[in-house]
């Protein structure tokens, strides 16, 4: 069975060393993945759909 694995808006933040207002705003700019809200404060991004938007973007820019 294959676990699943969140991240939070904190975690991106770092990730990409840009501000939570930043990866908020890449899902209209960017095509970045949508979170999946547990509740009304509580968003989350699962990592497999992150890294494949990765990949992704990387053919895109020829990489």
């Amino acid at each position: 069975m294959m676990t699943l694995t969140y991240v939070s808006i904190r975690q991106l933040s770092k990730r990409y060393g840009v501000h939570a207002s930043t990866v908020w705003r890449w899902r209209k700019s960017r095509g970045f993945p949508e979170p999946y809200l547990f509740s009304p404060q509580c968003a989350r991004w699962k990592l497999a759909e992150i890294e494949a938007w990765e990949a992704a973007a990387a053919l895109r820019l020829g990489g």
